[in-house]
């Protein structure tokens, strides 16, 4: 028999996600200490941390999560911890962050790794090291989830852990590596802790070799933190723009990473790897974004004056037009299917083909059990699995077709899950469309397309980040009215939790009995 939803228990782990947060908001505090910046609003948020978390666990003694307190759990924590995101901003009071409508909006786009932005050029450069980095290691906190990495640390969560997971990782769910879940859940954010920090040593040890001169200690760091949580967040204006194409061929490989399962990549630690090339989810992924990068590539070599930017090229013109439209091609489109938001160039001079294809890519994803957000390579796989499947038993009604994937059958409850997930989003994705064109309609300082309204909508239901035109790859979020701000904040943690999750906890049946 099932019972009421004791929301105290959720609560009361909130506040234990708070007082944890404190430890990672010691990096900026050191970062404010190193180049010798005023440490005070983090130091400020670290004691509302503490004393809040501590509050809130006092609210009950019995710490059982039960699975409807998952849900619960799941969904008050990724609003909880972009509030707090929100003190060190409010607190400094620079830039444009300073206003609490935008603060909220950066700190959401932050923890949800959307990677979309109320920062202008000015804007960068009023913020401080500290806080700059304390907007890179916000995405970094929420690329392989706040709550994955508390169920390891958490003796609380050893119980209902794995429904929290099931719940809070992005994609299609996330496989048991071993038999206690505190293992599973520890093993992944090593994996994740690993490529990250090789991502910081290849990015520094190409500025050490003399290929990337303004990739120092500091942006070889604030990169790798946003690079494998699919994040996107950048101390540079530029974005990866500002760097060498030695650093911009690099991200690429760290970006596919970060869109593959990283479960897959314990199976080739351990001695299989042939379950990596064996994944059905993974060839598809690649195989998207190799084709994606070809056309692309094309287009580009075909329709865009890109110019030359070495030597080298200028003795061999038509191979550094090549090598140019190779690079930006496969940098923008792994950005856009890994959800990861990085920019090589202002993509808004693209052409319409080109900007059309990336439209289409901003709604495939990454893989499940990764950082990336959209819909994911797994679900439109199964939906064209299913579709072929429809077709083929409205001409043969006698026969029974089961879908599979990497040769298991999928249940038919799985996938009336999937087309109902694809279908909200898709709801989602419109009303949040109407929302931002009417925006632009009656905001004067906003000039939106069609095109750009749609481009803003999936960004930020996608957890993307940049779209076309005002939200460009080298534009904001800025201009928006609070209202539509604030949609897009809903629409992000929608976004990021994969809205079922949420929309569980909003029905009448989940609070009866």
């Amino acid at each position: 028999m099932s019972r009421v939803v004791d929301w105290r228990v959720s609560v009361g782990l909130v506040g234990s996600v708070y007082r944890y947060l404190s430890v990672p908001l010691a990096v900026p505090v050191l970062v404010a200490l190193v180049y010798g910046e005023d440490p005070l609003p983090f130091l400020v948020t670290i004691l509302i941390a503490v004393g809040v978390g501590t509050g809130l666990e006092r609210l009950t003694p019995d710490r059982d999560l039960g699975h409807r307190e998952g849900f619960l759990l799941v969904a008050l924590t990724w609003l909880a911890v972009p509030l707090l995101g929100t003190i060190p901003y409010l607190v400094a009071g620079n830039g444009t962050v300073a206003a609490p409508a935008n603060a909220l909006f950066e700190s959401m786009s932050g923890f949800t790794t959307t990677g979309a932005t109320v920062l202008g050029d000015i804007s960068f450069d009023t913020h401080s090291h500290a806080m700059l980095m304390w907007r890179q290691l916000s995405q970094w906190l929420g690329g392989m989830g706040i709550l994955v990495l508390m169920v390891a640390i958490l003796p609380d969560l050893s119980v209902g852990g794995a429904a929290v997971m099931r719940e809070e990782a992005p994609g299609f769910g996330i496989d048991k590596l071993t038999p206690k879940i505190r293992e599973t859940a520890r093993i992944l954010w090593l994996i994740y802790l690993g490529f990250t920090v090789l991502a910081a040593l290849v990015y520094y040890g190409l500025h050490l070799a003399g290929m990337a001169p303004e990739m120092g200690v500091y942006n070889a760091v604030a990169h790798a933190l946003t690079t494998l949580p699919t994040g996107g967040f950048s101390p540079e204006a530029r974005s990866v723009e500002a760097f060498s194409p030695a650093i911009q061929w690099a991200v690429v490989p760290f970006m596919v990473v970060a869109g593959t399962n990283f479960a897959l990549f314990w199976y080739a630690v351990v001695g299989q790897p042939r379950r990596l090339l064996a994944n059905e989810e993974f060839r598809s992924y690649l195989l998207a974004m190799v084709a994606l990068g070809a056309v692309v590539t094309a287009l580009l070599y075909a329709g865009l004056d890109i110019g030359l930017s070495s030597v080298a090229e200028e003795v061999a013109p038509v191979a550094g037009e090549i090598e140019r439209a190779a690079r930006h091609a496969a940098f923008q489109t792994a950005a856009i299917v890994t959800t990861t938001g990085y920019a090589s160039m202002d993509f808004n001079t693209w052409s319409e083909a080109a900007k059309v294809l990336l439209l289409f890519a901003m709604f495939l994803g990454g893989s499940a059990g990764s950082a990336a957000g959209s819909v994911k390579v797994i679900r439109w796989l199964l939906v064209g699995k299913a579709v072929r499947r429809e077709l083929f038993t409205t001409v043969h009604p006698e026969a029974v077709r089961p879908v599979r994937v990497n040769g298991r059958v999928l249940d038919e409850s799985t996938l009336r899950g999937l087309v109902v997930f694809v279908l909200l989003f898709l709801l989602l994705f419109v009303l949040t469309t109407f929302v931002l064109f009417l925006d632009g309609v009656t905001n004067p300082e906003l000039e939106l397309s069609a095109l750009e309204a749609m481009s803003a909508a999936i960004a930020t239901v996608g957890n993307v980040g940049p779209g076309f035109g005002v939200v460009g790859p080298m534009g904001s979020y800025l201009d928006f009215s609070a209202p539509a701000k604030g949609w897009m904040v809903l629409a992000m943690w929608l976004g990021r939790l994969e809205i079922i999750s949420v929309v569980v906890v909003l029905t009448p049946s989940y609070w009866r009995p």
